[in-house]
């Protein structure tokens, strides 16, 4: 009853008619008079068949609200996925070491541990930055799982080995402190920037910031503690977990190659693997934005004909950024055409309903022509109730379109984003369904014979 409630307050509403007037303010004052008299008709014919009008524009309503709501939801998840993409850099090159299948079944079907070895290699990095121009910084890193411990407390974390541009090169920032200095980069210093689980997890009740920590039976004196959600785009662990890395440590790369070696060692259910990985990933920044896809190409290009099996990745997140941005339009497109079904049922709803409304006033018509209505005055009464049927429709669907993604947003967690577009366009073709299928009840109306008209009981 509500929805019913608020068509007919629409309907109406005062207002309607003076908006219409004002709309038509040039045009000629006898037409005008016609008009408004049209208009009114077609008006209380509605509101006479309160409830059969309010089904009928019950299709409009739940396709306006599906096309906004579905696309609303379209664009949060690709404004999601487009700020990921971004948080990596859109002048980064992103390189990874990747353990080809192949040395994962060797190493399984070998009675005896042994190393293999895989990935990126500090040579790889000196030739890409020797080789190609337009290179304005490299930042290598290594990661390793380790088991870091404070008094009673430990956490096991990813300790990242890479130099002191790594925070700006992934728009990281500090919670406290500061990250280490190009010094104790090369002076080997046993220093870390823990991330703020880290910190909570080894110092609840005190501030880490001067305090040690241990790994491997060395101690690393901690200078600076990351944002909580500074480390929320680090992505996949390269130590070997397939998750994203709950908690990380940062520490010089030269004294994580000087402490930890170049060949890791781990326990695994089927005994003791060893890999030799010189480094798990590499951040190379390009100056130029444009040449970012075309310098990509070339990493490719000089891996592929150092490594003689693919155990690399190259990702560049502006590429991805792109990827991204034709999946949603796409989507966007495929949304729309699925919620314009119950659009288009809502139009064959109001042609259904406007051919009954003929059928009923047929001796109305017949009435009206015989007092001199003309055949156009005919078609303009049946075509305005459709279209105020449909435009009626629409505004319900809007509120109700708009309304939608807000609930999602605060039930489910999830981002939407409603655009100016969206509610125009899903408005716009609602009048216009409207105009389309009232059309052929309008013109049947007016082609009736005035004679047959009026002996129709």
């Amino acid at each position: 009853m509500a929805g019913w409630n608020l068509m007919t307050n629409i309907i109406k509403h005062p207002r309607l008619l003076s908006v219409l007037q004002r709309i038509t303010v040039h045009v000629q004052p006898a037409y005008w008079t016609r008009f408004k008299k049209t208009a009114e008709v077609g008006i209380k014919s509605i509101h006479a068949h309160g409830l059969r009008s309010l089904l009928t524009v019950l299709g409009i309503v739940i396709g306006v609200a599906a096309v906004i709501s579905m696309l609303a939801v379209s664009e949060g998840a690709s404004f999601e996925a487009q700020q990921q993409f971004r948080a990596l850099g859109s002048n980064n090159i992103i390189v990874k070491s990747v353990k080809p299948a192949s040395l994962e079944a060797s190493s399984s079907n070998s009675g005896r541990p042994q190393a293999i070895a895989y990935g990126l290699t500090y040579e790889d990095i000196l030739t890409i930055q020797e080789t190609i121009p337009g290179i304005s910084n490299v930042i290598p890193s290594r990661i390793i799982k380790k088991d870091v411990r404070h008094l009673g407390r430990d956490v096991s974390t990813d300790v990242v080995g890479t130099t002191v541009d790594y925070p700006a090169s992934r728009n990281y920032s500090l919670r406290s402190g500061r990250f280490f200095s190009e010094e104790e980069m090369l002076g080997q210093r046993n220093v870390a920037v823990i991330s703020d689980e880290v910190a909570r997890a080894l110092f609840p009740m005190t501030d880490p910031l001067g305090e040690s920590i241990r790994m491997d039976g060395n101690y690393y004196n901690i200078v600076g503690v990351m944002e909580p959600e500074a480390y929320s785009n680090l992505g996949r662990s390269q130590a070997g977990s397939s998750n994203a890395a709950p908690t990380r440590i940062f520490i010089p790369l030269s004294a994580a190659r000087y402490r930890f070696g170049e060949t890791l060692v781990r326990q695994a259910s089927s005994g003791v693997e060893m890999e030799t990985v010189e480094l798990h990933e590499a951040i190379i920044q390009v100056q130029d934005q444009e040449q970012v896809e075309a310098v990509g190409q070339i990493i490719e290009q000089i891996l592929e004909r150092r490594h003689r099996r693919v155990d690399y990745a190259v990702e560049v997140p502006l590429a991805l950024i792109r990827q991204a941005e034709e999946s949603a339009l796409r989507d966007q497109i495929v949304a729309g055409a699925i919620a314009g079904i119950s659009l288009l049922v809502g139009g064959i709803g109001i042609m259904n309903i406007m051919l009954a409304s003929v059928t009923e006033r047929t001796r109305e018509i017949g009435i009206r022509r015989a007092l001199g209505a003309r055949k156009k005055n005919i078609v303009q009464q049946f075509l305005i109730e459709a279209v105020i049927l449909s435009g009626v429709g629409g505004l319900i669907g809007v509120a109700i379109g708009i309304l939608i993604p807000v609930i999602i947003s605060i039930f489910w967690g999830m981002t939407t984003i409603v655009t100016v577009t969206a509610p125009l366009l899903a408005f716009s073709i609602s009048a216009l369904i409207g105009v389309v299928f009232g059309i052929y009840p309008s013109v049947r109306a007016a082609n009736m014979d005035p004679v047959e008209a009026l002996r129709h009981a």
